[in-house]
């Protein structure tokens, strides 16, 4: 009896320190790769002990708390330069790839029903052509019936980074757009766009409005059964978003060979490439003011890059090259203590976690 008592004290004891101990890391920034970030860490911190805090509120913001130290780590669909990086003293690394899609809700059509240029894209956000049954959109889709619909066009007001890619995009497609608009993580759309905060409030108004047209991430398409549109690539060629239109555009790019984030994967060269391509990012402080967040965290993405692929491609992104993660475990062991001293971990534990 006291033998028995005694082992469920030690046991409550055990878990109780066991708990004590557990590990909550913070992380915002990009709205597009929270569902990412959240599966990583679900996974993980069954085994781990560790709650992932992130809040979805735009790649700018991310980086600004990243700056304000309020966060262990910011999510960015746009690397900063190195000049940005150097000067707020923070480490910057891909963890996926995905893409930004154009999306549409019209009465009749389905998924990849309808075909666009990067020209037509332009003049559609840009209210040029307003009706889908306009000759320019009729003449690019040929056996489809347009209907004779006012074309209402989402955008993202607040800063994002999906905004960027798309952007810049169409910046890089059409000189008119790059002039009256050019690139950012937010644009001064047009006069009658309907602009809305986050992803999830441009897959919410998309849903509600017959006619019509929005930018999305990839995930979303998947998770919320969007009828993407398919674009006509830098080689002329007609594709559909996927993972093998991401992967061209990534193998098409500096990342691979000189691990130039900082260059976009859109408008890429090759035959299957996604035009609209986009990476996500993790920006974090070069000095940690809290080591043991910072361990944990550390260890997380060293994890989620050894051991999540599946989960990676669950939520609709592309793992990196084995190639740019070894690059990118070196990067993780430059961060340090405020007091520029290495911090104290494993890189072979972490990638043994399971």
């Amino acid at each position: 009896m006291f033998s028995a008592v005694k082992t469920t004290i030690t046991l409550s004891l055990f878990l109780s320190s066991f708990a004590a101990h557990a590990i909550d890391i913070s992380g915002a920034g990009s709205s597009a790769a929270q569902p990412l970030y959240v599966k990583l860490a679900d996974v993980y911190g069954k085994s781990q002990n560790l709650k992932l805090n992130y809040q979805a509120n735009g790649s700018s913001e991310g980086i600004k708390q990243v700056k304000a130290k309020t966060v262990e780590f910011g999510a960015t669909d746009i690397a900063p330069s190195q000049a940005d990086l150097k000067a707020g003293k923070m480490i910057c690394f891909p963890s996926a790839v995905s893409g930004v899609v154009p999306v549409v809700n019209l009465p009749g059509l389905k998924r990849g029903d309808v075909q666009l240029s990067g020209e037509l894209l332009a003049d559609i956000f840009s209210r040029k052509i307003t009706k889908w049954n306009d000759p320019k959109l009729t003449a690019a889709n040929p056996g489809v019936a347009l209907p004779d619909l006012g074309i209402t066009v989402i955008a993202r007001q607040d800063g994002s980074g999906t905004t960027y890619n798309f952007s810049d995009y169409l910046s890089k497609v059409s000189p008119a757009w790059k002039q009256a608009y050019g690139r950012n993580f937010t644009v001064a759309w047009a006069n009658g766009v309907t602009q809305v905060n986050g992803s999830s409030g441009a897959v919410s108004a998309l849903k509600q409005t017959s006619g019509a047209i929005a930018y999305v991430d990839y995930q979303y398409v998947v998770q919320d059964k969007l009828a993407f549109t398919r674009l006509k690539n830098r080689d002329g060629k007609v594709v559909a978003p996927g993972a093998e239109g991401f992967t061209a555009a990534l193998l098409n790019s500096t990342w691979v060979t000189q691990a130039k984030y900082e260059d976009m994967l859109t408008d890429r060269a090759g035959p299957g490439t996604w035009p609209i391509t986009s990476g996500t990012f993790i920006v974090a402080s070069q000095a940690s003011n809290n080591p043991e967040k910072t361990i944990a965290t550390l260890k997380f993405f060293a994890w989620g890059f050894a051991h999540g692929d599946s989960i990676v491609g669950n939520a609709n992104f592309v793992r990196l090259p084995d190639a740019m993660q070894g690059r990118i475990f070196g990067d993780l062991t430059t961060i340090t203590d405020a007091s520029g001293q290495p911090l104290k971990w494993s890189l072979s534990e972490a990638l043994n976690l399971r």
